[in-house]
């Protein structure tokens, strides 16, 4: 579609020393400032796209060829391992996907939903087979017998159910158990079914006659599950009661308690040999434990939050841990050293398997990817940290001194721009912090918190000198007037509130919003302050009398930022429903609406009112729409940049495609436009400078979108 921008895509994103780079790259004329990038290939090799929700589930075939992932997004898809093409879609779930399997040859994937079915697929075909109906609640997991010919599924609806692959047909129903089921498996030789639940017990089954074989009870809290050893004698269990316990799979009888985690235990896999047991807790863990003693013989920490999965590679060599950090770790089983950080996902990654050559492993997660990595060659990198949780934003102070971050750990922090050191930490607040913002003379902070208040800072102190209460829930956002007088709070309380800050006092509050408020901003001379909703609207208001004076509609779903223009006779807002439309203050009529493919949840005009700057790039505005004039668009600006989700375009033209670790999460340019500064949910921060008097003609020419007058000049690729 677009070889020749892919190709310079390929060479500008390639690591330092590829051979690749080494050979083929020469700088490109109209890019001044290359992108910084990793020095070697990590070990990330595909990055599986198309969920639309968080990938709950991944599994292998057993040939390694392919991989099936299961989602919310109601579908299991599978994909080509050697080219990370997507290669089926299984759609007919009602509801999300909670589980898939392959069967035993490959031949057969099963997959389990909340839709209370399980769905046999062909996977030549990837046609439904089978429907497999009678759960009466949502069904968790499903697992074949070794043989292939039966089904095992569980389901909250306190049972286990057996089924024929050939036909369909409901084999058992195994009913004991007296709470929700989370899983069950079947022994090696295929003739007995562990099953755990949330009722604290374990159940051992006949798979021939459906009748119970054992009760196995010990464990304090709900079970999550139950594994045989690879010669079928011993069954492992794990539960919130943070222990692993040993049962002798002829006896039913408790064999060890394994004790040491702090937490619940998600998981337990023994190794291929059944020599070792590795369990992952909440406790941010994983231990080794050998089977014939019992004893702890490996804590694997440096996880920094809860490890959801732990399993062995096929020769034991291995494990690799999932966790809520959103890394995969390997470690070396002798050694209980780490010996590679699988870094990419930008959410909780929830399971993590090896091929079944060992060579491989695939991470399934939140982010809505499947991930596939090369084991050989992972490499770790360290972090520079200070909060302790996610930062929601961070704000420049008026002359350019200090930088004000605000976090979901509750706290603010200054740091100094010229040594990059924390020279203040702003704690009080009960609950996370959503954004801070410094006042017009820069000496005070005014931050915003879900603890329902806004507080004020003296920056040269960073001591608190004013707590603003009356919100009745959390404060989204905070905002300084022009003459730093007063404060405006948005809240998910429906309400503006305004706050005097010599006082902290309560001076207005600004009712007529039916839903929750996401900002608020002045006018340029502070006559007015309009706000932002989730009800659709933006708001007038007239800060002497706090009485609403405009409601702004037209768009179709939530507001998520609205901005004056420099002399306050225009205002821009932004919604999710992927518009920007342009108001006229005096008439409250929209004036142009513009649509994307991307919303847009941060814009401020140009000095000069003639663009936007928004956080997926430039929006150039019409010469007739421009603020106090229709003057023509000044030289220095005639071409725009705009980020989707793979390019970077100009004037609406493909330029460069971003690989995924480069895509992006926000962005910002300089004045000019030449320098775009892409920040990732990788964590990378990426700067490209472009002279675009370099460009090949065809780049500074508007589309005829443009110049039949159709929204903003420059919207670039939407």
């Amino acid at each position: 579609m677009a070889p020749l921008q892919v190709y310079y895509s390929g060479l500008l994103f390639i690591p330092e020393s590829s051979l690749i780079r080494g050979v083929y790259f020469k700088n490109i004329s109209w890019v001044t400032m290359e992108p910084k990038v990793a020095d070697v290939w990590s070990s990330l090799i595909q990055t599986l796209e198309g969920h639309t929700s968080d990938v709950i589930s991944v599994v292998f075939s057993p040939d390694g060829k392919l991989v099936a992932s299961a989602s919310k997004d109601k579908t299991v898809r599978l994909w080509d391992t050697s080219t990370g093409k997507q290669y089926g879609l299984l759609e007919g779930h009602t509801s999300s996907v909670l589980s898939v399997v392959f069967s035993p040859n490959g031949t057969l994937v099963a997959s389990t939903s909340g839709d209370k079915t399980v769905r046999l697929w062909d996977s030549s075909t990837r046609k439904q087979c089978r429907l497999l109906e009678g759960h009466t609640h949502r069904v968790l997991s499903a697992m074949f017998s070794p043989n292939g010919k039966l089904i095992a599924s569980t389901s909250e609806d306190k049972t286990v159910r057996l089924w024929d692959t050939s036909t369909g047909k409901q084999y058992r129903v195994l009913e004991g158990h007296t709470s929700g089921i989370n899983s069950a498996v079947f022994s090696p030789n295929g003739k007995l079914i562990v099953s755990a639940s949330k009722d604290k017990t374990i159940r051992l089954w006949d798979t021939s006659t459906g009748k119970q074989y054992g009760l196995l009870e010990g464990h304090t809290s709900g079970v999550q599950l139950a594994v045989f050893s690879p010669n079928g004698t011993l069954v492992a269990s794990t539960s919130c009661d943070e222990t692993v316990r040993l049962w002798d799979a002829s006896t039913g009888k408790q064999y060890r308690v394994l004790e040491g985690h702090t937490d619940g235990v998600d998981s337990a896999v023994f190794s291929s040999n059944g020599k070792l047991i590795a369990s992952a807790s909440k406790d941010k863990s994983v231990r080794l434990w050998d089977t014939s003693t019992g004893k702890q013989c490996g804590v694997l920490e440096g996880h920094t939050s809860w490890v959801t999965s732990a399993v062995f590679s096929p020769d034991g060599k291995l494990l690799a841990s999932a966790s809520r950090d959103k890394t995969v770790r390997l470690w070396d089983t002798s050694t209980g050293k780490q010996c590679g950080v699988l870094e990419g996902h930008t959410s909780v990654v929830n399971s993590a398997v090896f091929s079944p050559n060992g060579k491989l492993v695939a991470s399934a997660s939140h982010d809505n990817t499947v991930r596939l990595w090369d084991i050989s060659t992972a490499k770790q990198y360290g972090d520079l940290e200070s909060h302790t949780s996610d930062v929601n934003s961070a704000v420049f102070s008026p002359n350019g001194k200090l930088v004000v971050s605000a976090s979901w750990d509750n706290t603010v922090r200054l740091w100094d721009t010229s040594t990059g050191k924390q020279c203040g930490l702003l704690e009080s607040h009960t609950n996370h912090v959503h954004s801070a913002v410094f006042s017009p003379n820069g000496k005070l902070i005014a931050s915003a918190s879900k603890d329902k208040s806004v507080r004020l800072w003296d920056t040269s102190t960073g001591k608190q000198c004013g707590v603003l209460e009356g919100h009745t829930s959390s404060v989204n956002s905070a905002v300084f007037s022009p003459n730093g007088k007063l404060i405006a709070s948005a809240s998910l309380d429906d309400t503006v509130r305004l706050w005097d800050t010599s006082t902290g006092k309560q001076c207005g509050v600004l009712e007529g919003h039916t839903s929750s408020v996401n900002s608020a901003v002045f006018s340029p001379n502070g006559k007015l302050i309009a706000s932002a909703s989730l009800d659709n609207t933006v708001r007038l208001w007239d800060t002497s009398t706090g009485k609403q004076c405009g409601v702004l509609e037209g768009h179709t779903s939530w507001v998520t930022s609205a901005v004056f223009s420099p002399d306050g006779k225009l205002l821009a807002s932004a919604s999710l429903d992927n518009t920007v439309r342009l108001w006229d203050i005096t008439k409250k009529t929209t004036i142009d609406t513009l649509r994307t493919h991307n919303p847009i949840r941060i814009m401020n005009f140009s000095n000069d009112g003639t663009y936007l700057h928004t956080s997926r790039g430039v929006l150039q505005l019409k010469s007739s729409l421009q603020s106090g004039s229709n003057r023509e668009l000044p030289h220095t600006l005639t071409h725009s940049l705009y980020v989707t989700d793979q390019w970077i375009t100009c004037n609406m033209k493909k330029l460069l495609w971003l690989p995924v670790d480069y895509r992006l999460s926000r962005s910002a340019l300089n004045d000019t436009a030449t320098l775009l500064v892409i920040g990732s949910p990788s964590g990378r921060v990426t700067f490209i400078a472009f002279d675009f008097a370099a460009l090949p003609a065809a780049y500074l020419q508007p589309s005829a979108a443009v110049t039949s007058g159709k929204g903003f000049l420059g919207l670039v690729g939407c």
